[in-house]
């Protein structure tokens, strides 16, 4: 793997998902690195790529309510372990599960394993609301996909915060998880 400034010079065989959020980025002046990888599947992988990108692992989830009425994104530490309880209590939310892949695919045009906040670009009627851990704003940078889990890109939080969330008109609300048994 290696380490590239911006989007790829070639985008042949790249889905379209993937050259929108590099066009998005690039027109709200967001620098960025990128690497391409394989799918990255498992936390191993994810762990390879994190080191050639030097940032913090960020798991991404895309959760519901059981009505399907609340949508979710959670940008969390990849070391965190997830607990629907701990979550649901400081959200005020009914039982938490994650999202279905058809819902997903329809708000933020991302489909399983590339779960990212870049993904909220695509919401257009600001179905999903964010939810951030706070270890994960400590960070100076933060790891995401480009909407597709062949690629991962780094990107300073700051930019994300100041400048890509209020492009897609997204708010986000930070949570506390301890994530320990």
């Amino acid at each position: 793997m290696e380490l590239y400034k911006g989007r790829p010079e070639n985008t042949d065989g790249r889905l379209p998902r993937e050259i929108r959020t590099y066009d998005f980025l690039d027109k709200l002046g967001i620098e960025y690195f990128r690497t391409d990888h394989g799918p990255a599947n498992n936390m191993e992988a994810c762990n390879e790529i994190d080191a050639v990108l030097d940032v913090l692992i960020c798991k991404n989830l895309f959760l519901c309510n059981r009505q399907k009425t609340n949508y979710y994104l959670l940008m969390m530490p990849g070391d965190k372990k997830f607990k629907t309880k701990e979550l649901s209590s400081q959200i005020n939310s009914a039982r938490l599960s994650f999202a279905d892949p058809d819902d997903m695919l329809k708000y933020l045009d991302i489909e399983p394993g590339a779960v990212s906040i870049m993904g909220l670009m695509n919401d257009k009627e600001h179905t999903v609301q964010l939810l951030i851990d706070e270890d994960v704003l400590n960070g100076e940078n933060l790891g995401c996909h480009p909407c597709v889990c062949t690629s991962s890109l780094k990107i300073k939080t700051a930019d994300v915060i100041e400048k890509f969330l209020p492009a897609t008109g997204h708010e986000y609300r930070i949570v506390h998880l301890i994530g320990e048994d």
